[in-house]
């Protein structure tokens, strides 16, 4: 089995488990995946620099404690960033949904989903990797093209009569793996913001998981926020 593979059953059995919980140790986890224990250590590790599971020496894995959020209250429309953004379609496939992508677009595992890899580019230099995901019946015509100019919803709303409606996106600090270090033009490890964003239609249909990594180096938010008097 390879790391990817591993890393996808790896991410399953940490949505499947509590906050703090142990893993199974890297001798089990290779009898039940099927791998071998380089591969699932390099995956194990993997997931622990990008803050998903915690290695404590001579204790074993445990999946990260629950982590504290906080709601940002939504804006009517989102401003635009700085500079002259463009898009590289670096992938384009349809693939079937696995149990863990199924979960998050309502989906019975098995069903089709354009997945598109895309890279951003602001005044020619890389900024950030877009890893979008759309249930295929939610816009069957969906072709590369709509991903490749960076203005995927209105594509959606004027070429497929899909309406992009509410969206629920996280916002948390991450490194870059290899290939996402390779494709953004920085060392291995570099800081990193991690997005992961659910999209919703006008009908309340789940229409669009995605997962971008933005440049920590390059890329910052500034929210300007309104302090009541009950602010702490």
């Amino acid at each position: 089995m390879r790391r990817a593979e591993v890393r996808e059953r790896l991410l399953e059995l940490i949505d499947s488990v509590a906050p703090g919980d142990a893993l199974p140790s890297e001798r089990d986890l290779s009898g039940e995946l099927g791998a071998s224990r380089p591969t699932v250590r390099a995956a194990i590790e993997e997931l622990a620099r990008e803050g998903l599971l915690v290695r404590r020496h001579g204790r074993g894995t445990f999946t990260n404690p629950h982590k504290i959020s906080q709601d940002v209250p939504a804006t009517a429309n989102l401003p635009p960033a700085e500079g002259e953004w463009a898009s590289e379609v670096l992938e384009f496939e349809v693939v079937p949904a696995d149990a863990r992508l199924g979960r998050r677009l309502g989906l019975s595992p098995g069903e089709d989903v354009v997945r598109a890899l895309r890279r951003r580019l602001v005044d020619g230099e890389p900024m950030a990797l877009e890893e979008i995901r759309i249930p295929r019946a939610v816009a069957p015509k969906l072709t590369s093209d709509d991903f490749a100019d960076g203005t995927l919803y209105r594509h959606l709303r004027e070429r497929h009569g899909v309406v992009p409606a509410e969206a629920v996106q996280t916002t948390e600090p991450t490194v870059t793996d290899a290939t996402e270090s390779r494709l953004l033009a920085v060392p291995l490890h570099s800081p990193a913001l991690l997005f992961e964003r659910t999209t919703t239609d006008a009908r309340g249909r789940l229409i669009e998981f995605a997962r971008s990594v933005y440049r920590g180096d390059r890329y910052r938010l500034t929210q300007h926020l309104r302090l009541g008097p009950d602010s702490g």
